[in-house]
């Protein structure tokens, strides 16, 4: 295997949406192998090993779910589907494990099941250079800039390095994924260089500070570079929103998730956004549309369910 057909079958992931949403499971398994790679010199772990954290990432970094005996095991599903070409899956004696068998817990379980990357993909990783742009091409594709400095602290990569490696490859690069010249600016000066949701406007001197052009729908999800796709915000609303902490509901008020918890007078300060309106952009542009907020509402905002805590 090359460098080029590594990152291929990274870009080319097979991903199961349900009802439309997004599936950042194989990326964030694949994330949290590289962690342990990086740690141990072994991407092997077994089911056992490997459920509770890489279930703990994607509720964490991916689109809510109802069911908590669901929210346990969500690790099953790219365990057991990640391609072949790039993991090794097997039961207890040895035997490999295909693709079909049940994604559950106690059939993983119950068989023993240890998964490992390839060798010839373990040997590219073992270039550091290459573990960062994996790790880069994963994170661009499927996530934010504000989310991917939090997985990489989660699964124990380290970002200065991912940020020396840059855009290694270029085989697959989508001229139509590049951000918008000029997008983040147009944004910024439609919303008087304040934040919609809490009206900060800080500047040093001239510039302003901690203000931040934010996508709605993200842009590694086809989010376009719109002002009606966006919102100014501070660099704190900015990384709760993209969290999941702050949502917007279709009349552009603000929601706080209920699953967020603060003691401080700080902390409880995003509790009181909840139920007030969005600034709205100066007259001659458009408000959020509400196709966007919808998809943020439903793959990024993390909703309470009943038991689910």
């Amino acid at each position: 295997m090359t460098r080029d057909e590594l990152f291929t079958l990274l870009a080319g992931l097979r991903q199961a949406r349900v009802a439309g949403k997004r599936a950042p499971h194989k990326p964030l398994l694949l994330l949290w192998l590289f962690g342990q790679f990086a740690a141990t010199g072994s991407s092997a772990a077994s089911y056992q090993q490997a459920e509770a954290p890489v279930s703990q990432l994607i509720n964490d970094f991916g689109p809510p779910v109802a069911s908590v005996v669901a929210s346990r095991q969500r690790a099953a599903m790219p365990f057991v589907h990640l391609e072949r070409e790039l993991w090794d899956l097997r039961d207890a004696d040895g035997i490999p494990i295909g693709s079909d068998v049940p994604e559950r817990r106690p059939q993983l379980l119950g068989r023993g099941a240890v998964g490992r990357l390839r060798a010839p993909v373990e040997h590219l990783l073992a270039d550091p250079g290459v573990m960062a742009a994996a790790a880069r091409l994963l994170l661009e594709q499927h996530f934010t800039p504000i989310l991917a400095e939090l997985i990489c602290a989660e699964v124990g990569l380290d970002m200065a390095d991912l940020d020396l490696a840059g855009s290694v490859w270029k085989g697959g690069l989508d001229r139509s994924k590049l951000r918008r010249r000029g997008f983040a600016e147009e944004v910024l000066r439609a919303y008087a260089y304040r934040c919609a949701m809490c009206g900060f406007d800080g500047a040093l001197g001239r510039h302003p500070v901690a203000i931040e052009a934010a996508h709605v729908r993200w842009h590694s999800q086809d989010g376009p570079d719109e002002v009606t796709n966006a919102l100014a915000l501070c660099a704190l609303h900015h990384a709760l929103f993209d969290l999941g902490v702050l949502g917007i509901t279709e009349d552009r008020l603000i929601l706080v998730s209920e699953l967020y918890v603060a003691k401080s007078p700080a902390g409880q300060a995003v509790d009181a956004l909840a139920g007030k309106p969005l600034l709205a952009p100066r007259p001659r542009h458009s408000p959020v549309d509400v196709v966007h907020v919808s998809w943020h509402h439903a793959q990024v905002f993390k909703h309470y369910h009943l038991g689910a805590v």
